[in-house]
This record gives structure tokens, sequence and C-alpha cells, in this order.
């Protein structure tokens, strides 16, 4: 009997996962990965959205594009979860696999503060980056505020590249001489276990005039005086608020009874959680790494190894050792590296890579690579997804 493996969620983890396990368990598994989503788009992406650099439809990867032995993937909302039956619901049928993972990522909670809704815009959804792309034009110049509103976030350079994307694209309209930028956030510095890299962030900063407040938390937005309220009692005037909302675990993850504090607490060496055949990896889990999805990636094919020796037979795989490289844009077409370590030493290591044009070839042979395995076009027009269209 083939071991029926369902995936929900289908970003860095649940892809990167599946491409590993269709590979390596041909005949002896069948994958099954649920998302609510009709495409995929690389994190990344959001601000080439969002500063015109390309339209959605050029940054979406339709899910219809995979093709993988033995996968099938559904796009269907999940209901329901029970971790101790493995049990998943969704709006169109009902899953009772041998082995369930939870990759559901993390969802913004714009209503975490107060204000946000009536005068803020968030970036960090497809979504949310398609409707600033569409008011940046109208903006003649002002105060604007990037605000950072949660302590636990994806991606923590994208503040950052935001910032100096913003700088530049107002200075081609030639309005940032009548605009300020300020960010806020309550990072103490912008990538804290690389002095180097956070150096070379506050200095692109500084070089081109955006403010910089750390350590800060914006507590609340006030929509008619459009003004931010900071934990120090500032008050920053805006014309124009970007805010990196708030994240929380996903409601259906929450009511499930998976989370501790939040988030899904997991064995950093396995993924497995608490329940038998029930493992969690990306941004929903508490691991002791960063939320990012090159980290989701690496915990992805950590898990597969613990799967395919497991099914398919062989000694136990090494621990998750909390690698990453993570590309950082750097103004003028450039872009800075970091590559990190964080579990395989007494504390995190990470070396900085000064940016340069060919850093930012290297990300765009990146985001190929993972297109590449994870999808394969050339079948597109064969696949056929199973529920919504």
């Amino acid at each position: 009997m083939r071991t029926h493996i369902v995936i929900i969620g289908a970003g860095f983890g649940g892809l990167e996962l599946s491409s590993r396990l269709s590979a390596a368990l041909a005949g002896r598994a069948e994958i099954t990965v649920i998302d609510q989503s009709h495409s995929f788009v690389f994190g990344f992406s959001k601000l080439d959205v969002m500063f015109g650099r390309r339209s959605m439809d050029e940054v979406r990867i339709s899910y219809r594009a995979i093709a993988k032995p033995g996968l099938t993937f559904r796009q269907e909302s999940v209901r329901s979860i029970d971790p101790r039956t493995k049990r998943v619901v969704t709006n169109a049928g009902v899953y009772d696999p041998h082995v369930l993972v939870v990759a559901l990522g993390a969802d913004l909670d714009p209503a975490a503060t107060p204000g946000l809704g009536q005068c803020g815009h968030e970036f960090y959804s497809p979504a949310g980056a398609a409707r600033v792309r569409d008011l940046l034009p109208a903006f003649a110049g002002g105060d604007v505020v990037i605000g950072v509103l949660g302590r636990l976030f994806k991606c923590p350079p994208a503040p950052y590249e935001t910032a100096v994307l913003l700088h530049e694209y107002l200075t081609r309209r030639g309005v940032r001489a009548a605009s300020t930028i300020h960010l806020v956030t309550p990072m103490p510095k912008p990538i804290p276990i690389s002095d180097e890299m956070s150096a070379a962030l506050i200095g692109l900063l500084d070089e081109r005039g955006i403010r910089h407040s750390h350590a800060r938390q914006i507590t609340r937005l006030d929509p008619g005086a459009k003004v931010a309220h900071l934990d120090d009692g500032r008050e920053l005037p805006f014309d124009l608020m970007l805010a990196v909302p708030a994240h929380r675990a996903p409601a259906v993850v929450v009511q499930s009874g998976l989370t501790e504090d939040g988030w899904i607490p997991v064995n950093p060496a396995t993924f497995a959680t608490r329940f038998a055949d029930v493992y969690a990896i990306g941004d929903v889990t508490s691991a002791p790494v960063p939320r990012a999805g090159v980290i989701a990636e690496g915990e992805a094919s950590t898990l597969a190894d613990v799967l395919i020796a497991r099914i398919a037979g062989g000694p136990p795989p090494a621990p998750y050792q909390g690698d990453m490289t993570c590309y950082v844009e750097m103004g003028d077409g450039t872009v800075g590296v970091v590559d990190a370590n964080f579990l395989s030493g007494p504390a995190p290591t990470a070396r900085f890579t000064p940016p340069s044009l060919e850093a930012a070839a290297d990300k765009r042979g990146y985001a190929a690579a993972r297109r590449a395995r994870w999808f394969d076009p050339e079948l597109d027009s064969q696949l056929t997804i199973r529920g919504k269209s």
C-alpha cells in the first residue's frame, strides 16, 4: 500500500517538499498538495509589482504547471484540521492521510494595529503590493512612514529594500525632494546576526536621507490626524503609510490545537509536532530560525529526508542545520548576500557579501532554478486541477 501524504500549503516549503518526495518515492507514496490559491508568487516579486517593474500576471506561476509523478494539486480551502486523527476537511472534501504536513505559513493581521485598516496600506501580500502600485503614481510628495508592526515577520530585509526602492522611485518621478521617508521597526538592527549587513543597510538609508527608528513600536494610527503613535510617545505625521502588518498563524491552525503561544512547536531537527505522523514547516512554526521562504525551503528538504528514510528505508538523516542564503536589494540594481547558519554552532553566524550586479544575476538564477524544480511549464496544458480553476 502506498503511503498517502497530505501537504497543506503550497509555498516555498510545500513546493520543495512535494517535489523532493515525488522524485524519491515514485510508486511508494501518493502526495496531495492543498492550497486555497491558484498560483504561487515568490515573496521578493512583490517589490517588482509594487514599483511597476513587473505585472502581477508576470510574477504569478500557476499551480496548473505542476506535473510530478504521484502528485495531485487541489485548489481548496482548509476548513478544519484534527491532528489526532490527521483528518483534514476542506470546502470540497475530506482527507485521511497516513502523514500530514502543515505548511500554511503565517497570515497578516492588520486588525492587530488600531487604525491600520482606515489609513494604511499593507504591501506584504501580492494584492497589497498591487494596490500600492496603483496609488504611487498619484503621490505628489509628502511624508511616508514604512512601519513594521509586529516583532515576528517574514523576510526581515524587505522593509529596508522597500525604503531604498521607494527613494529611487520618487527620485525618478522628481518628487523625492518634496518627500520624507521614515522607517520604524521593533528590530534593534536590520539583520541581528550580521553587524556587517546591518551597517550596510543603515548606511544605505543614511546616504539617501531615509530616517529610521529601531527598537520602536507603532502602537496605533490616527486616521483623522494621519499620525502614527510610537511606544516612546512620539507622533509621526504621514501622508502615506506603508505597513508590514503583525503576523499570526492561520485561524484554522490555531483552532486545531496544534499551536502553543500562537505557533506550532516542532522538533527543529525533524519538524515533527507533538502529534504522531503530523509535521509542520515554514512560517507557521516556532522553530528558532527567521521566517523566510529560503528557511522554509531548507526545512522542507530536511523533512523530505526524514520521510524518505521512513518510507523507503535507510539511516536517519542529519538534523536540520539552519542554513540560508538571503539576497537583499541594495539599490541601483545591485544585490547584497548574507549566508547564515542558525543551528550548527553555539550561536548563529553570518557572512556578508557586498552588493553587486553579479549577485543580482544570482538571485534571478535562484528563482529560475526553483521554478524549474517545483513546476513543469511544458506540461502545463496536460495537468488537471481537481477543484476551482
